[in-house]
């Protein structure tokens, strides 16, 4: 009688735990939610939204300016310094010296959009010039006033703030902000704002109302431009 009652038992759980995997299988699958990401990272912020976390301010006095307040021309490091660093990121088929000198290269220009065939030389290398993205003038106007020394040195030598253009449209920019000065290659306006924008968030300069006017225009046609780090 007793072993009659375990068989009982033993075939009463196995009908149970049959009937549960029944069930079990007869269920749809139920697939885990995926992760809903961001589409915009921490990090990436566009030019508009930087743009206006700036402070909006009229130019402070050009009294006192010199470039020898950011510095005493081009730092140096590892033999290299830095308008040569320039010209080998931003030139192609570049050819070197020994001691760090870019000899020749190719420049597509991004002021212009032209191709520039740079080749080292007394009568040559002002081709290609180095530009300050935010013209130190400006940038002594607007803020950089207030940071010490060793401040602007780096912005002075800072990649962000630097690239190897046209020599010709790089004067004719002069000490221009975006309200004055654009460059005449108009797909690359957006990339050259932003990158202003960048410049002086990273060193807590402000804008005139003049400037974020001018830079909430070009960006009216590329508001998705993101900031340039």
């Amino acid at each position: 009688m007793r072993r009659r009652r375990v068989v009982t038992m033993i075939v009463t759980v196995l009908v149970a735990v049959f009937w549960i995997l029944l069930q079990q299988l007869q269920m749809p699958a139920t697939k885990p939610t995926p992760e809903v990401k961001s589409t915009t990272s921490e990090n990436s912020k566009s030019a508009l939204s930087v743009l206006d976390s700036l402070a909006v301010k009229g130019r402070a006095p050009k009294t006192g300016y010199a470039r020898t307040q950011f510095g005493n021309g081009w730092t140096t490091s590892g033999g290299c310094d830095t308008r040569e660093r320039i010209l080998q990121r931003d030139m192609v088929n570049t050819i070197m010296s020994e001691g760090c000198k870019v000899m020749s290269g190719l420049l597509h220009d991004p002021y212009t959009g032209k191709d520039i065939t740079f080749t080292r030389g007394i009568d040559t290398s002002s081709a290609v010039q180095i530009d300050h993205v935010v013209a130190l003038s400006d940038a002594w106007q607007t803020g950089a006033q207030q940071l010490s020394a060793n401040q602007r040195e780096q912005l002075a030598n800072d990649p962000l703030e630097l690239l190897a253009v046209d020599g010709p449209a790089n004067q004719q920019k002069s000490d221009g902000d975006a309200a004055t000065w654009l460059p005449p290659n108009k797909p690359f306006r957006c990339q050259y704002v932003a990158r202003q924008i960048a410049v002086k968030a990273k060193y807590m300069l402000w804008v005139t109302a003049a400037e974020k006017e001018a830079m909430q225009r070009v960006l009216a046609s590329c508001p998705g431009q993101a900031a340039i780090d």
